[in-house]
């Protein structure tokens, strides 16, 4: 096969690759398994069965998945926005940091003692393998969406927790061994990247803030090419002055996600398509790193699987468990926030970098990394929405939305404000026409209940979940937040 048919043979398969990716979608409704759970089997069992199918080189692997983390993370941090962000910020933090210390430290112990792994090498194992990734369980939730604070944590912890568990496995491999000079010298490149990439990227999401809002494009398509690009910046930055660029990119998605831009819709929906991608990308990427063979050994999947049972049943309801006290959630809340710990993208990244380092064991200690990801996102993953359905907790189904009603205006419309109204807000069960507190200065432009626009009279009663366009003075945005929020 010549260099040009070997070219066309792989744009065919990596466009094979992509529909299957996005057909897995619909079957996951189904069966209620992530497609990049889907997308791992198939992409482990096409470089067992397809000869011309090769594992990529190591660097290739990091590279890639350092990538998709970016856009995942960035993701992520829009999708919370500040407000929401702020409402968690103390839970976010304490499990974010604190929790991912703990489960990492008993998570050594338990590899040390039981399995005999030297100190080091469980420190490392157990440190890629304590981040989440909570998007995974709102891949495998489909149309349903969590409500209340505990999403806002699952998804805050995970911002959080991957930067950390990036940071400190880096200073690990730094220091090269165990003993209290090095502990030392890993807390100070701990403290160093984190304190760095926080301030890079509350800093740099506000420049891009202003960035978008006061340099005008020629074409709305550009405005989503260019979050993307100031995202590959942050992360540059951030590494280049020793902080962490990963955290850079979270922050810096939390400070843009409420902020009022120009194009901020198509800009969201461009960074969540990429974001959903980027974690197929990496689970055919794990899928084809993946060696059947050395998993086959006692000594991997033994260990990888009894690690897996602790994690999920022990370390984190336990150790977890006493860092979300502080946020004082109902007990379903509680209980699901402990058991979606679910892992992806980030272990695959760390476990990778061990085999890059030339550690000792290292091709074994991928291989228990491997096999907690697949334990995670083929049966805790799987068994999410029962344990949901079986605490009662509060969903909303969220359809798609397929069709707009909007117009394009050339400056930033001012006091125009979006309000969705709730449970308990003194707006519901009233009349539009009975809401004396607008006055004359405020206008409902328009309502939208269960995904459709309802005809906008007086006489139609308000509800708990209605969504509002409405123009308000910036004076008077308080006390409607009062009467709608």
């Amino acid at each position: 096969m010549n260099e040009t048919m070997q070219y066309a043979f792989s744009v065919l398969l990596i466009g094979l690759v992509g529909v299957a990716a996005l057909l897995s979608n619909r079957l996951t409704e189904r069966i209620r398994i992530p497609a990049p759970a889907v997308m791992l089997v198939a992409a482990a069992l096409l470089v067992q069965l397809v000869p011309a199918v090769h594992e990529p080189p190591e660097l290739t692997v990091e590279r890639l998945v350092t990538l998709a983390l970016l856009f995942i993370l960035f993701d992520g941090g829009v999708h919370i926005g500040w407000r929401r962000f702020r409402a968690a910020a103390g839970p976010i933090t304490i499990i974010g940091v604190l929790g991912t210390f703990l489960t990492a430290a008993a998570a050594a112990v338990l590899l040390h003692v039981a399995f005999g792994l030297p100190w080091f090498a469980a420190l490392l194992v157990a440190t890629a393998v304590a981040p989440t990734d909570p998007a995974m369980v709102f891949s495998v939730l489909g149309k349903r969406e969590i409500e209340g604070r505990s999403s806002t944590i699952l998804e805050g912890e995970s911002g959080a927790n991957d930067p950390v568990g990036i940071a400190l496995i880096a200073s690990l491999l730094a220091a090269g061994a165990v003993s209290a000079n090095a502990f030392a010298h890993v807390g100070l490149i701990f403290l160093l990247q984190m304190v760095v990439g926080g301030l890079i990227g509350l800093v740099g999401g506000r420049l891009v803030v202003i960035f978008i809002r006061r340099v005008p494009l020629p074409s709305e398509a550009l405005y989503p090419i260019r979050t993307l690009v100031c995202v590959l910046l942050l992360y540059g930055i951030a590494t280049l002055a020793q902080g962490s660029g990963f955290l850079a990119v979270f922050v810096a998605g939390i400070v843009v996600g409420d902020a009022r831009a120009p194009y901020k819709r198509e800009i969201e929906r461009f960074h969540g398509a990429l974001a959903g991608v980027a974690e197929i990308v990496v689970f055919v990427v794990l899928g084809l790193t993946v060696r059947l063979s050395s998993l086959a050994d006692p000594a991997v999947w033994v260990t990888g699987l009894v690690l897996a049972l602790a994690l999920t049943l022990v370390i984190r309801p336990v150790l977890v468990g006493l860092c979300v006290i502080p946020a004082r959630l109902r007990r379903n809340e509680n209980v699901f926030v402990l058991f979606a710990g679910l892992k992806g993208a980030v272990p695959i990244l760390l476990a990778e970098m061990l085999r890059k380092a030339d550690v000792p064991q290292a091709e074994r200690l991928y291989g228990i990394i491997v096999v907690v990801v697949i334990f995670s996102v083929l049966v805790q993953a799987t068994l999410t929405p029962t344990v949901a359905r079986a605490l009662g907790l509060p969903m909303r189904v969220v359809e798609p939305q397929p069709w707009t009603l909007g117009v394009r205006l050339r400056d930033e419309p001012e006091g125009v404000q979006h309000y969705t109204i709730g449970e308990g807000a003194d707006a519901v069960g009233r009349t539009v026409g009975s809401l004396h507190e607008l006055g004359e200065d405020v206008w409902i432009n328009l309502l939208v209940r269960e995904q459709r626009l309802v005809p906008l009279h007086g006489d139609v009663e308000l509800r708990s979940g209605d969504e509002l366009v409405v123009q308000v003075p910036e004076d008077r945005k308080e006390s409607l937040q009062r009467l709608f929020g």
